[in-house]
C-alpha cells in the first residue's frame, strides 16, 4: 500500500482513525511503525493526507489525521471496455484505477461469452475491492465510476454518442487503420474489444456512431495488456 484508505464513516468528530485487520497489518508488520510514526492516508472519494500513530496494541491502533490534500487528477480517458474473461477482470480494474480513470462502461459483444456476467468478480463487493488496490498502489482516493450494459447495438445506437459529448471517440483494433495517437492530454474515449476484438459488424456498428478506428501495431495485444497499453499514453 502507498495510502492507507479509511471510509469517510471510520473518521471520527475529532479527526482519529481506529484501524484493525489488514490495513492494522501493514501499518504494524510492513511499515513497521511506531507510536510517533506517520502514514499516508486518504478518505475514499475523498481529501489525503497524513496520519500520526497515537497508540498501538496487539490487534488495533490509532490515527490522528490531517487531510489537506485533493486527489490527484483523473486520467483523460473514458474506457468503454468490452467484458473481459473473468481472472482477468480484477487485474484490469486494479490498473484502470491506478491509472485514475474516471469512468468505466463495460459493455457486451459477440464474442463476450454471456456466462461472464454471471461471474461474482462483477459484484459490487469485488469490483470496489478490486478497484480500492489500485487506489492503494497509486496513492489515490477516488473510485472509478463502473457502468455495465448488457446489449451492445443499444448501447452503440443509443448511448455512446451521448456519453462522448462531442469527444472523439477511438477503437482499439487489429487491421489496417491509423496509429493510436502516442500522447495525449485532451479528453478520448476508448474502445477496447474482447480477446479476437470486435467483429467487423460491431466496427462498422461503432464507425457509424462515430468512432475511429485505431491499431495499437503490429501485435495482438491480450486485453490486459492493451489496456495500459492505451492508458500509459496519456500524459497526466
Amino acid at each position: 500500500m502507498n495510502i492507507i484508505l479509511c471510509e469517510a464513516s471510520e473518521l471520527s468528530s475529532d479527526h482519529m482513525i481506529r484501524l484493525s485487520g489488514r490495513r492494522y497489518e501493514h501499518i504494524r508488520n510492513v511499515l513497521k511503525c511506531a507510536v510517533g510514526d506517520q502514514v499516508r492516508v486518504g478518505i475514499v472519494d475523498g481529501a489525503k493526507g497524513t496520519g500520526q500513530v497515537l497508540a498501538i496494541n496487539t490487534e488495533t491502533l490509532e490515527l490522528q489525521v490531517e487531510l489537506k490534500e485533493p486527489p490527484l487528477p483523473y486520467h483523460p480517458a473514458t474506457l468503454i471496455l468490452a467484458l473481459p474473461r473473468p481472472k482477468m477482470l480484477r487485474r484490469i480494474l486494479r490498473s484502470c484505477a491506478e491509472f485514475g480513470v474516471q469512468n468505466i462502461h463495460i459493455i457486451q459483444s459477440y464474442r463476450v461469452e454471456k456466462s461472464y456476467w454471471q461471474s461474482p468478480l462483477l459484484q459490487p463487493q469485488k469490483v470496489r475491492q478490486a478497484l480500492l488496490a489500485g487506489l492503494e498502489r497509486s496513492g489515490d482516493t477516488r473510485l472509478p465510476k463502473i457502468t455495465l450494459h448488457r446489449r451492445f447495438k443499444p448501447f452503440i445506437e443509443d448511448q455512446l454518442k451521448e456519453i462522448a459529448e462531442g469527444t472523439p471517440i477511438l477503437l482499439a483494433h487489429p487491421g489496417d487503420f491509423s496509429p493510436m495517437e502516442t500522447s495525449f492530454t485532451e479528453p478520448r474515449l476508448i474502445m477496447i474489444g474482447p480477446e479476437g476484438g470486435f467483429i467487423p459488424y460491431e466496427v462498422d456498428l461503432a464507425c457509424q456512431a462515430g468512432a475511429q478506428p485505431r491499431t495499437l501495431g503490429t501485435r495482438i495485444l491480450s486485453v490486459d495488456t492493451a489496456v495500459p497499453a492505451v492508458l500509459g499514453r496519456a500524459l497526466t
